[in-house]
This record gives structure tokens, sequence and C-alpha cells, in this order.
């Protein structure tokens, strides 16, 4: 099952990434500076997305263990 916040940090950090380099490229600091934004925003999507993925691993192996006792 692919995780839609997932993906949507892995776009957020590839636009990010663009947008450094055209910042780079035209020498837009302001630019640059919404691309590093972008790329941290989306680490931060991806990581979430992490957390809530495993704390359902977990919740599920607890519901299992509760239902076995």
């Amino acid at each position: 099952m692919v995780d839609k916040d997932k993906v949507k940090g892995k776009a957020e950090q590839l636009k990010g990434k663009v947008e450094q380099a055209v910042g780079k490229a035209t020498g837009s600091k302001d630019i640059q500076a919404r691309g590093e934004v972008d790329e941290a925003r989306g680490q931060a999507r991806e990581t979430v997305a992490d957390v809530k993925s495993q704390v359902k691993k977990v919740v599920g192996k607890a519901k299992e263990k509760m239902a076995n006792a």
C-alpha cells in the first residue's frame, strides 16, 4: 500500500530541489531559500508518514496480543 503522505513528501522534496537549482542558476536567493523550505517540508511530511505507519503496526500487534490473551 502506498502512503499518500509519503508520496506528497517525496514530491515536495523534488519540487524544493528544483527550486533550489533554479535559484542557484538565476542567482535568486529568494527562490533558492523557498526551495530549501519546500525540501525540508517534504522531508518532514515523509517522516510523519513513516511514524504513522509504525504506530499502526504497533497498535495492530497490541490488538492481536490482547485478542490472544
